[in-house]
């Protein structure tokens, strides 16, 4: 295991450029259906930033008016100008947020959708490089993150934007002179918003990672919290959890110092522009170059618009931190996800399994050639055990049966067709698996056998569960079938969790069965009630059975006998026995002998 803090260090830093912007700019695919409201709300986003500029003319016109020989009724007019003005700003503000939600929700439902249903979709060489805890978090913190930036951040950001350049239209109006001094003040505020943010945005990408990494821990220690249990490895976990979460609020209090400098320069360079401007305003009015009401108009938008300056350095960073987002979930979205038609036309498999020369290297770890040549034959009905220590091919030949991945070389063929040649969903449908470890979804008995065929009656599921010898102890459950298993099943016991998994490996009715070391986890009295469950099951389909003890394959048609990818001995139990000095024959006599289970 990797010491503290040295994890995810050398993870791909993302480097913000035009590719990756262009890259981000996918996820407004999602919104394209969303176009037309999108922009009725930028219509109202613009009418409520320009309302907010003209209400400075009006209090200067307000501020004249006291001075001059205007009526009471010109000053009431006023007023009631300024009284329109803010019920019009107020319900285009309303509209603003609530298209701007609808459109942001909308799409970000397409998008989670959308990156649900690809993730699944995905081969089985692309979890085995994953983390569950990372995968998670770009699905949870990631699309929430663009939630609050689709909502909030970038209508804010907009409307800086607008009230940045409209100010400086109007400060123009107001008075050219003054406008043009005044930005003399702003290249230097920009320069150095520019580097500030460039640093906040590296900082922020470096938090994202840390938390996501954090995340992950926190996801792995509370799925193999038993084990953490067991070793009494909460003090590891503790101190695994604490270096990341520390890294975390380092980062973030560097972060936080930055924007503290920030802010003090932008306050000090806003609030110095301001002082500076009005100095100049009042030498003008001495001059008789400006009235006091437009003097009060420019310096009420200068410190709209010195707001807004103020207000975008954060703003783009946050921005920023929705780009590296949104790229990290268009990543997901440009694997290539396998070739699964859902609605592709059933084509029924007799069960016959032939591997010809079969060579397999997984691609995380292509430099181990783990099957080597393999060829063998199952023909319909047949039972084909499959005996080797660990690391022998057993499990990485249930996978390929299952096209979890492809052969590196050699071909698998079903009924003399070539495995690649049929759709994979049609396959898999006729390919059930028990394995050694079962893992049920978090809902009902019978949501989990009813996974085997989402659309069986209740019926055949209780017909299914009485073939599996479950339907006792579910039937002695108060809630029966509607018992719910806990998470991973952890309310039930392994041998129930093996019959339910049975249970629904036989609602699933299929040509070919896979075994996966099914029972070699179990008590002696679980053994005899799942191996007679599966002795059911086996009758009439082709079978690979994963063997832990030999005493389950006695009665298997051919048993082949592995070691490091290679068949070295195949026969029935009989004929491997009588082989003088053969690995079966030692593996028999130390098994049959003892209690103990010599291969793993």
């Amino acid at each position: 295991m990797a010491p503290f803090g040295k994890r995810n260090k050398d993870k791909e830093k993302i480097k913000i450029s035009k590719d990756t912007v262009k890259k981000a700019m996918k996820i407004f695919t999602y919104m394209k259906p969303y176009r037309t409201t999108y922009f009725i709300g930028l219509i109202f986003l613009i009418l409520s930033s320009s309302v907010g500029l003209i209400f400075p003319l009006f209090i200067g016109e307000l501020v004249d008016a006291s001075n001059t020989e205007s009526t009471l009724d010109n000053i009431n007019q006023i007023g009631i100008n300024l009284l329109i003005l803010f019920i019009g700003q107020s319900i285009f503000s309303y509209f603003r947020i609530v298209l701007f939600v609808n459109v942001t929700e909308k799409t970000l439902a397409s998008l989670r959708r959308s990156i649900y249903s690809h993730l699944i979709k995905l081969p089985m060489s692309y979890f085995s490089s994953k983390r569950v805890g990372e995968l998670n978090s770009r699905i949870a913190t990631d699309v929430s993150l663009l939630q609050d930036t689709f909502t909030t951040t970038s209508a804010e950001f907009l409307r800086q934007i607008i009230t940045l350049v409209g100010g400086i239209g109007v400060l123009l109006f107001v008075s050219a002179e003054l406008a043009l001094f005044m930005l003399g003040t702003l290249p230097l505020i920009i320069i150095f918003a520019v580097i500030f943010g460039k640093k906040l945005r590296t900082l922020s990408k470096k938090a994202q990672d840390e938390v996501a990494a954090s995340n992950t821990i926190v996801e792995e220690t509370l799925q193999g919290i038993a084990n953490v249990k067991a070793f009494a490895n909460e003090w590891y976990e503790k101190a695994r959890y604490n270096v990341k979460i520390t890294e975390v609020s380092q980062i973030g209090i560097k972060a936080g110092r930055l924007r503290g400098a920030f802010a003090s320069f932008i306050v000090f360079g806003v609030f110095g522009a301001i002082a500076a401007v009005i100095w100049y305003g009042v030498r003008m009015i001495h001059e008789g170059e400006i009235g006091i009401g437009d003097l009060t108009s420019f310096l009420m938008i200068t410190l709209i618009v010195g707001v807004s300056v103020g207000s975008l350095a954060d703003l783009y960073s946050q921005i920023q931190k929705a780009i590296g987002a949104t790229e990290k979930l268009m990543e997901i979205l440009d694997e290539t996800p396998e070739e699964i038609n859902e609605k592709a036309a059933y084509e029924k498999i007799a069960g016959n399994i032939r591997f010809d020369g079969v060579k397999f290297a997984y691609p995380s770890r292509k430099d181990i050639t783990v099957l080597k040549s393999l060829s063998f034959e199952a023909k319909e009905g047949e039972q084909i055990a499959l005996v080797g220590t660990s690391g022998a091919g057993k499990s990485t030949i249930a996978s390929l049966l299952m096209r979890f991945y492809d052969t590196t070389e050699g071909q698998i063929s079903y009924d003399n067709k070539d495995a690649k040649s049929y759709e994979l969903s049609n396959l898999r449908r006729q390919i059930a698996i028990v394995p050694q470890e079962v893992l049920l979804f978090g809902g009902s008995i019978k949501e989990n056998i009813a996974y085997g065929k989402p659309d069986a009656s209740e019926e055949e599921i209780k017909t299914a569960a009485d073939k599996a010898n479950a339907l006792a102890f579910i039937e002695e459950f108060p809630e029966g079938f509607d018992t719910l298993v806990g998470d991973r099943g952890i309310q039930l016991s392994g041998g129930q969790r093996q019959r339910i998994a049975i249970a629904r490996a036989i609602l699933r009715d299929p040509s070919i069965l896979i075994l996966d070391e099914a029972t070699s986890a179990l008590d002696s009295e679980s053994e005899r009630l799942v191996q007679g469950a599966l002795d059911a099951l086996m009758k009439g389909r082709t079978s690979i059975v994963i063997a832990h003890r030999l005493s389950t394959i006695r009665k298997a048609d051919k048993i082949l006998v592995l070691e490091k990818g290679e068949i070295i001995e195949s026969g029935s139990h009989d004929e491997l026995s009588r082989v003088a000095g053969g690995t079966y024959q030692n593996l028999s006599k130390l098994q049959f002998a003892s209690d103990q289970d010599p291969i793993g």
